[in-house]
């Protein structure tokens, strides 16, 4: 099964590294949220910066023959990637300088029988995806994008991505006059009331069992209808005999933007966490050829990532073995190694600061943050700190710290997960946030920035900083 998008990032291959600076930074991180409403796309586009920087696609299904100096890429279901410069130092004496983040996003995914004709309102049901903080979801321009399968002409099984891009659908609040503690006192169906709006219909009875190929006026409200006319019209290349299955999110079509009467903020979509993935390409595609580094994005994340593309299945430890002629050299390796896990981080919140501990409540644009959990929620430990401490100190980035108050649950990371299953060092950081898993959450200008800088340090083998040891 192949799959088949349009790359919504122009790669023009094959570029060197060039200087940056953090306006046109922050332009393209705004560029790559707004192309990559799912895990699907944003591996797209990481691709597509990738392969710009001379990045090499290998396949888990052959044998790989690496040489020295060059990098590569690999993808798991098109949802997780791991890309790495294979440096000309041997990993036995450098290790691995390793950077892992996540590509999903809470969300609203539509469920397989999804048509609901109510009051002649085409509906569709939605399963909630992650910790999903559902009341901003209301009364916002929503698109539908993913992946699709379908059978060709040929008989053939194949896939590829779509993209409405426009805003095809809405969930609108009930307003308060039929609902007067609506400020007080609503709670949130997940089964009844989230589920977004498409079309007014004559048609009460969706026959979804009508094959797609028709165009009976039952059948043009079915998804898979919806879903063949979208692909045809955005592979005109495409001959499609019917949609077989799909995996679709909804999400909001407002762009990434500057906010704040100084513009200190950048809002958008998915920051959680499509910032970290964005900041560890770029990182990576700037690193040095004289030692080995790796970026792993895995999907899953915000549901536990046991699957086998999230961070506790087995892509990330096939990728290191095969890096490795041995058990005993993996060990090897690993112990020389590093992993730095980013993932957005709370920042203080002006409103709600009793949410913090007084002393660990990171300022947004403040610089990253290493977040600390005693019971290792968070991976991080005194040597891994001062690393990170070292290299922001040396490109002159302020660092912060989070731990969160005793009285309170704390959220985790793939960071622990790593540290478990690839017995690997571990420093969890982030830029501080608010607005975590909302529709629209927010950062500062200069924290992207201050991340990126330290990454690069990161990477930079010719320098002093020893991350391992």
């Amino acid at each position: 099964m192949s799959d088949v998008s349009n790359n919504i990032i122009s790669s023009n291959r094959i570029k060197k590294p060039e200087a940056i600076d953090l306006q046109n930074f922050n332009n393209e991180l705004f560029s790559f949220l707004d192309a990559s409403p799912t895990p699907y796309h944003a591996v797209q586009n990481q691709i597509s910066l990738l392969e710009s920087y001379g990045f090499e696609r290998l396949l888990e299904s052959e044998s790989w023959s690496l040489e020295f100096g060059s990098r590569y890429y690999v993808t798991r279901n098109g949802s997780s990637i791991i890309a790495f410069v294979y440096g000309h130092d041997s990993v036995l004496e450098t290790g691995i300088r390793m950077l892992g983040a996540h590509t999903d996003s809470p969300c609203l995914k539509v469920k397989p029988n999804a048509e609901i004709v109510a009051q002649s309102y085409l509906k569709l049901g939605v399963e909630v995806y992650g910790g999903v903080l559902l009341n901003p979801w209301f009364d916002r321009d929503l698109s539908l994008a993913g992946k699709v399968v379908y059978l060709d002409d040929k008989n053939n099984i194949k896939s590829c991505l779509i993209n409405f891009k426009k805003p095809i659908a809405t969930i609108p609040s009930l307003a308060i006059h039929l609902d007067r503690e609506a400020n007080k006192n609503r709670n949130i169906n997940s089964q009844t009331d989230i589920l977004p709006v498409l079309m007014v219909t004559d048609n009460n009875c969706p026959d979804t069992d009508t094959p797609d190929s028709k165009t009976s006026d039952a059948n043009k409200n079915t998804l898979k209808y919806i879903l063949k006319q979208q692909v045809e019209k955005q592979y005109t290349d495409l001959t499609i005999d019917h949609i077989l299955d799909f995996e679709l999110s909804f999400y909001d079509t407002q762009k990434a933007a500057y906010v704040g009467l100084n513009e200190d903020f950048i809002a958008s979509s998915r920051l959680d966490n499509l910032l970290s993935c964005f900041v560890g390409t770029q990182a990576l595609m700037r690193a040095d050829n004289q030692g080995t580094s790796l970026l792993v994005c895995s999907d899953h994340e915000e549901v536990g990532s046991a699957s086998n593309t999230g961070a506790q299945g087995t892509f990330l430890k096939s990728v290191l073995e095969r890096l490795a002629d041995s058990a005993e050299s993996l060990t090897r390796i690993v112990d020389q190694s590093m992993m730095i896990s980013a993932d957005n981080a709370h920042g203080i919140h002006p409103n709600f600061a009793d949410k913090h501990d007084a002393n660990h409540g990171p300022i947004i644009n403040q610089g990253p943050v290493i977040k600390v959990n005693a019971n290792q929620r968070y991976a991080s430990n005194c040597e891994t700190g001062a690393v990170f401490k070292i290299m922001a100190e040396s490109v002159q980035v302020p660092v912060q710290n989070f731990v969160v108050r005793t009285d309170m649950g704390c959220g985790s990371t793939i960071g622990p997960i790593a540290a478990t299953e690839i017995g690997v060092k571990t420093l969890d950081v982030g830029v501080p946030t608010f607005a975590m898993h909302s529709i629209r959450e927010l950062c500062g200008n200069k924290d992207t920035w201050y991340l990126f800088s330290v990454l690069q340090k990161y990477f930079d083998f010719s320098s002093a900083i020893k991350v391992a040891g």
